[in-house]
């Protein structure tokens, strides 16, 4: 087994990694503000430090790692995204229903993406007497006032009471600006102090914090700031000091800086968390993400509609496309990566869709679990270095023979545990027109209904996917879904249906039992003339013959 070796951005080089319990790997990340549906930008931490986690649990074993990502519910644009949505209702009933959306939007996304749920997902209304109890022991500490400013009373961190502060981000502190959501003025004893707690108007939720300095006690009704949420919830699930932080790298500065000043002064120690992991921007099409550009795309518009590259997209492919860049490297997402990852995934479906593999696959996976081939895990283990992890497993899929169904299984196995592939569904990956008795021309004209059906297949269910499939029907075409594969093909007007193809598998059974071989052979070419390819193979527990079918070009 390789050791782990990541970069740390508090340190600036690549480190082993040394939990500080083994037996309790701890990791937070930060994770969305629900005031809207999650933009494809948001997408690439929550498959990074999925990989991580992965990769953890398997290095650790699966009950030693606590992974915990947060949801913001609590902030000034949740409050205006309410107010825009519900401006009849009261607001906080406006702000219940614009978060419980969008935080359910998140999970299906992240579902989609072939995410794992974290060990603990922790909301911040849930944790306001923390964030109260933590601003306090600051104020004890003579690390925070209570001033007033514009807007009202708040509480501000006091930046220069930190000597350390801006260590992680690497400025120095004179040359910072606030960046904390409020503007410089007055009241602040130094320009880059940052709000921990802030009154709210009548209008505006909030909760009383009560606060003590000097002997003066101060009740506040308001919310807290941005940086404070995290500083709680992390230390309330996982210790005031930690193993791993990640998020994206515009975090590094003020977010994550500030929250190593909140945590590190609060519980007197010298790290929040041992190593700091950051993944890089992200463009799409080689642009900054943006309205105006006309190129913002979120991941539900990616896996449900035909917005980008006109067609949907399966989660996995998204996925995959995302990890083909290495995560410290900024991504250009694309049409064209799309594209290419689309075609990865369907050159594993073509060579590894037989019952053989999946037969095999079954016997691995009870045996030993699943869990990935060495050559993609030492790769994994030094800096989630996922493009030489794809690059091996492509070797490997190349030498590996057509009846070599256990190293094929290896492969199927290492696929499933990148979540970039689900071998009970190996068919919704294919990119090609696959058709009964149609025409090659004329059925590549339904290319984009076929893609569409399987991406619904793939992101939402295959119930869906044969709903879906029955709108594009006809009397002179169907699209037909296999309720167990998500398969999908095209079927044209002919005499052949599912009982007439059986039956001649039958008859073609029984010639084999006679040995009448040219017959068999007949009825096996006639059927690959329409389409139908046949697959022979053994049943495991009797050891006869079994003859499966797919529809081909």
């Amino acid at each position: 087994m390789s050791e782990l070796k990541f970069w740390n951005t508090l340190t600036r080089v690549k480190e082993e990694f040394r939990p500080i319990d083994p037996d309790n790997v701890r990791m937070y990340v930060c994770g969305p503000t629900v005031y809207d549906f999650a933009h494809i930008g948001n997408a690439r931490p929550v498959i990074v430090f999925d990989v991580l986690f992965r990769l953890l649990r398997h290095v650790y074993g699966e009950s030693h790692v606590t992974y915990v990502r947060n949801i913001t519910d609590v902030d000034d644009k949740i409050n205006a995204r309410a107010l825009r949505d519900y401006p009849d209702l009261p607001l906080n009933e406006a702000i219940a229903k614009v978060t419980e959306k969008t935080a359910d939007r998140f999970h299906k996304d992240a579902a989609a993406l072939g995410c794992l749920p974290p060990t603990h997902e922790p909301r911040a209304t849930a944790h306001i007497d923390g964030m109260v109890k933590m601003i306090q022991t600051l104020i004890d500490k003579g690390n925070a006032y209570v001033t007033s400013g514009r807007e009202g009373r708040e509480v501000l961190f006091a930046v220069g009471s930190m000597p350390d502060y801006g260590k992680l981000s690497n400025r120095k502190l004179e040359d910072q600006q606030a960046g904390a959501r409020i503007a410089v003025e007055e009241h602040k004893r130094n320009p880059a102090d940052f709000v921990l707690w802030k009154e709210s108007a009548a209008d505006e939720p909030g909760w009383d914090g009560e606060f003590t300095e000097n002997g003066e006690t101060a009740t506040i009704h308001g919310r807290p700031g941005w940086h404070i949420e995290c500083s709680v919830m992390s230390e309330h699930h996982l210790g005031a000091t930690f193993d791993i932080h990640g998020g994206g790298l515009d975090l590094i500065f003020p977010h994550h800086e500030n929250e190593i000043a909140q945590s590190c002064c609060a519980h007197g120690t010298s790290k929040m968390a041992n190593l700091w992991m950051h993944n890089e921007f992200l463009q799409v099409e080689g642009r900054k993400m943006s309205k105006s550009e006309g190129n913002f795309v979120t991941i539900a518009e990616l896996l449900e509609t035909e917005k980008f590259g006109g067609r949907k997209w399966l989660g996995e492919v998204l996925r995959l496309a995302m990890l083909m860049t290495h995560y410290r490297e900024p991504i250009n997402f694309s049409v064209k990566r799309l594209e290419e990852a689309a075609e990865e995934l369907a050159r594993y479906s073509a060579k590894y869709d037989y019952p053989e593999f999946k037969s095999a696959l079954n016997e691995l996976i009870e045996a030993e679990g699943i869990k990935p081939i060495a050559e993609v895990l030492h790769a994994l283990s030094d800096d989630l270095n996922f493009p030489q992890a794809l690059a091996a497993l492509r070797e490997k899929s190349a030498a590996t023979k057509r009846h070599d169904y256990r190293r094929g299984a290896e492969i199927l196995a290492t696929l499933f545990w990148l979540g970039v592939m689900r071998p009970n569904m190996l068919g919704v990956y294919q990119t090609s027109v696959t058709s009964l008795n149609m025409n090659v021309h004329s059925a590549q004209n339904f290319l984009p209904v076929l893609l569409s059906v399987r991406a619904t297949a793939a992101n939402t269910s295959i119930e869906a996917a044969m709903k879906e499939a029955r709108t594009h029907s006809s009397d002179e075409l169907t699209i037909q879904v296999n309720d167990k594969t998500g398969t999908v093909w095209l079927k044209g007007r002919d005499e052949l249906n599912d009982d007439s193809v059986d039956e001649l598998i039958e008859q073609r059974l029984q010639l084999l039992k006679a040995k009448n071989f040219a017959e068999a052979d007949k009825i096996r070419d006639e059927l690959l003339s329409k389409g139908i390819q046949l697959k022979d193979g053994k049943d495991p527990e009797t050891g006869e013959r079994v003859t499966t079918w797919e529809v081909k070009r």
